[in-house]
């Protein structure tokens, strides 16, 4: 048995916690699922309870393809034996794993609050550890978020690397998009300040939320659709449609925010 890569995360995990990064996967990353000879997934880190790993399971089995299967993978053996009881095989199993995957050659790799706790400088090489082993035509979708999932931001990669960055957020919750500097993914958060991409996409939401006020009255969702239609009208590279940015959502090409 290959010997786990990485430390155990710290476990912290709520119902729901991932539904947002869920249901994006399920939009986003749904024809590639379809696609694949071996609907295999990983919740890699999945943390002290399975409850994540089995709301992907039963996500994915409802919006893409019932076959799916989804293992979860944790290196503390002692949360491998407390998840066997919420195992239901062959669709959803838990193992021993880390950043090898176990062996594994998975069609996508949800790590969510997981490079959180490393130190930046070793991200580049966990993204390419974790993508050097998934099948062919394979992503990998890291992250992080509130305890809550009401903010977060995700990277989309495959074997090439990084293809894009999603914020997201819970419109109704939301006091200003400035929130979304406390969530951004390892590889971005101490990259928050003057003269990154990064910084100047996160004051342009902040600033467009605020110049976007006057549509309060009609709805939070209606502020922040506001608020992504005038960033992009400015000039920023936007990927999604306003059916998207309703969930509190704004997708961005990796070169358009990536470290300078």
């Amino acid at each position: 048995m290959m010997k786990p890569l990485g430390v155990a995360t710290r476990g912290t995990t709520n119902p729901n916690r991932l539904r947002r990064v869920d249901n994006w996967i399920v939009e986003t990353c749904g024809d590639a699922l379809r696609a694949a000879a071996d609907p295999l997934v990983v919740d890699l880190g999945y943390g002290a309870t399975p409850i994540t790993a089995v709301e992907l399971r039963a996500r994915l089995a409802a919006g893409v393809r019932a076959d799916v299967r989804v293992v979860g993978l944790e290196i503390d053996p002692v949360r491998v034996a407390a998840a066997q009881p919420a195992a239901d095989p062959p669709g959803l199993v838990f193992a021993r794993g880390g950043f090898e995957l176990a062996g594994l050659r998975p069609a996508l790799v949800r790590a969510f609050n997981v490079l959180r706790q490393y130190d930046e400088s070793e991200v580049a090489d966990a993204w390419r550890t974790v993508t050097g082993r998934l099948a062919p035509g394979g992503l990998l979708v890291e992250g992080t978020c509130d305890e809550l999932g009401r903010l977060g931001s995700w990277v989309l990669l495959d074997r090439t690397g990084p293809r894009t960055l999603t914020l997201a957020a819970r419109p109704t919750t939301l006091e200003s998009p400035a929130q979304l500097a406390e969530r951004l993914p390892k590889a971005l958060i101490h990259r928050n300040v003057p003269g990154e991409r990064i910084h100047d996409l996160i004051r342009a939401l902040a600033d467009a939320w605020q110049a976007a006020a006057g549509y309060a009255p009609f709805g939070p969702r209606d502020r922040w659709t506001r608020t992504v239609a005038a960033v992009k009208d400015a000039g920023w590279p936007v990927l999604d449609r306003p059916r998207r940015w309703r969930h509190g959502e704004v997708t961005l090409p990796w070169p358009a925010v990536s470290p300078t």
